[in-house]
């Protein structure tokens, strides 16, 4: 494996559901260790690179590839053998079981000792979740959820997070929270790749930006260049128009 491989690519993927391809020839490259933010009008195809990318949908075409690695078609169980989490959009929690419970599923592939561990790591980040471990998780307010989810998914210490929507239903206080810790989870080296509809705020906590229309990367810029582009109303309410890629090499 290349050291300066990045941690993610996708090489020409072309991948969609029944006969209407959602990703057309994608290619792409994440940057190891940094923030990166998927943007696009609805239907550019973000959410389904993340689902590619985790073994949910099998690509048609193309490559995937994970620190250089190929990494294309395999299942969701190896993919988070090979450090890969996702938090997918919307509440994926049992709603019946507490917040302890819905925790150690979460570890169910470590054993008991080392989720127990594990748990006591995660909840060093998450002292509200802490505070809430004997309740249901149907009773915790949507933040709350979150956190669990994102908690959950960091008992596996991913190398690589991946992050739909982790706004919708959150306060923006919350909100600024998780962007927080996502920063510090890449502080510690964790690779993240998000997809969020708040554009503007996710930019100002993301590293790089890549910006997709009919499944296929129009831009690639650093977040904070994006962010200062007087265009970037087009790029993710619609109506853009293709724009030549720009590449950035950290």
């Amino acid at each position: 494996m290349s050291v300066a491989a990045p941690a993610i690519e996708f090489r020409e993927v072309v991948a969609g559901y029944g006969e209407f391809m959602i990703l057309n020839d994608l290619s792409l490259s994440v940057r190891r260790g940094a923030i990166t933010l998927l943007i696009g009008p609805n239907g550019a195809g973000k959410s389904t690179v993340l689902k590619t990318l985790f073994g949910l949908l099998k690509p048609r075409q193309g490559r995937v590839l994970l620190e250089g690695e190929e990494v294309t078609g395999a299942s969701p169980r190896t993919l988070l053998a090979r450090g890969i989490a996702f938090v997918p959009q919307g509440r994926n929690l049992f709603p019946q079981l507490t917040v302890a419970q819905n925790l150690e599923l979460g570890g169910i592939t470590l054993g008991k000792r080392i989720t127990r561990e594990r748990i006591d790591e995660v909840l060093e980040l998450f002292p509200r979740v802490r505070e809430r471990l004997q309740s249901q998780a149907s009773a915790l307010s949507g933040g709350e959820q979150k956190q669990l989810e994102i908690a959950r998914a960091l008992l596996l210490r991913p190398r690589v997070l991946l992050i739909d929507e982790p706004s919708i239903g959150l306060s923006p206080i919350v909100v600024q929270d998780v962007f927080r810790l996502l920063r510090n989870l890449v502080s510690q080296g964790t690779t993240v790749l998000m997809v969020e509809q708040n554009v503007k705020s996710a930019l100002k906590v993301a590293d790089e930006a890549i910006a997709l229309e009919s499944g296929r990367m129009v831009l690639a810029r650093p977040a904070g260049e994006l962010l200062a582009d007087p265009h970037i109303e087009r790029l993710f309410l619609g109506g853009a128009a293709p724009v030549p890629v720009t590449d950035h090499v950290a």
